[in-house]
């Protein structure tokens, strides 16, 4: 009887350490959480999408998830190094973006630096010793490099766009945070200060340094521990004093886009996610094709599809969004931008377009 009381004791003790990990964050409690509780898509304990979003479609189960992961692909990862420009993150005039692989990039308006999703971390787990490890010649760009940094974005708390050691490394380096509704918990537990952070829902604005950003709606999903839809997951719109630019985050395809192309467009700029689908989760990631109806939908002049180059976290061949991204952007007429890793895209003036992937692909050749 001792021993099995002493079992369930030392359980319950390890489940406590682990639900207490710092990297899992803090889930949102008092105004914070009563805010999250009128959003209109607040119902049965947790937020949901804006229309019926099942985790997996008709037919198919989560063994078949399962068999699928455990099959594999050898070609998800690349065959060698990616190639990268070491980036130029000093501010210069103009409205420049810097791609640094998967959801994270630098956004420079004429002095201000605006960090997106930073994950300068070698995996997208709360445990550095496991999960999706980043792709060779990847580990270009560190927080350390950054001096001061305006502005940091979190779309939503993933552990591949919120990631803990990047933040804490961040924090006394950055002026203000702008998230989602209830990200800010997190950002908070890791030490950031409240008076510091902004959080929005969808259609909400604030104005910031000469800047006005919006949270729109994503068609997608939350959570850093086991329940998922606690705090809000979102696109952002930002209004320069030139240009429009609509940053997208992770989202399945939806008439949305279309709403919002038609309230906040038509767009300088969309960075879209490309990458991570599969048929087993269709609603709450783009397929590459969807990804071009989409920047249609938002009347985006440019493309930037990110969301690939540097984890894999879906089963598809670590190049086939970018090859199919590009291919339905010729046929559709859609301008599109593909800049190597750390390569700046200047807005009206520089949009690099070569098809490096294709070097890298044949390596194995």
């Amino acid at each position: 009887m001792y021993i099995c009381l002493a079992l369930i004791l030392f359980s319950a003790l390890i489940i406590i350490l682990i639900l207490n990990i710092p990297a899992f964050g803090r889930l949102p409690s008092g105004a914070r959480l009563e805010k999250i509780k009128l959003l209109p898509v607040y119902h049965d304990g947790a937020i949901k999408n804006f229309v019926d979003t099942p985790d997996l479609p008709a037919g198919v189960t989560y063994w078949d998830v399962l068999k699928a992961m455990i099959q594999g692909n050898p070609n998800k990862r690349p065959p060698a190094p990616l190639p990268f420009v070491q980036p130029e993150i000093g501010s210069v005039e103009g409205t420049k973006v810097t791609w640094f692989g998967h959801s994270s990039y630098l956004l420079q308006i004429d002095k201000l630096k605006i960090l997106v999703d930073p994950v300068f971390s070698k995996s997208t787990s709360p445990f550095s010793f496991i999960g999706n490890r980043s792709y060779d010649g990847t580990d270009f760009i560190h927080a350390e490099d950054f001096d001061h940094v305006d502005i940091v974005l979190i779309t939503h708390d993933h552990y591949d766009h919120l990631d803990m050691d990047s933040i804490i490394k961040l924090k006394d380096r950055t002026g203000y945070f702008i998230t989602s509704l209830g990200v800010g918990a997190h950002l908070e537990r890791w030490g950031v200060a409240p008076e510091n952070i902004t959080e929005l829902c969808w259609s909400e604005s604030t104005s910031l340094l000469g800047l006005t950003f919006t949270a729109a709606p994503a068609r997608h999903f939350s959570g850093r521990k086991f329940k998922r839809g606690q705090t809000l997951w979102s696109s952002f719109v930002i209004q320069t004093p030139v240009y429009k630019l609509f940053l997208g985050g992770d989202s399945g395809y939806e008439d949305h886009f279309k709403k919002i192309g038609e309230e906040y467009g038509p767009f300088d700029l969309a960075i879209l996610e490309c990458g991570q689908y599969n048929a087993f989760w269709p609603y709450i990631h783009m397929f590459p094709e969807q990804v071009v109806l989409a920047a249609k939908d938002l009347k985006a002049q440019l493309l930037l599809p990110v969301h690939w180059a540097k984890f894999s976290l879906a089963l598809h061949n670590w190049d086939d969004s970018i090859r199919r991204v590009v291919k339905s952007a010729e046929e559709q007429h859609q301008h599109i931008t593909t800049p190597l890793l750390g390569e700046t895209i200047l807005l009206g003036a520089k949009y690099p377009s070569s098809k490096w992937w294709l070097n890298v692909a044949a390596a194995k050749q």
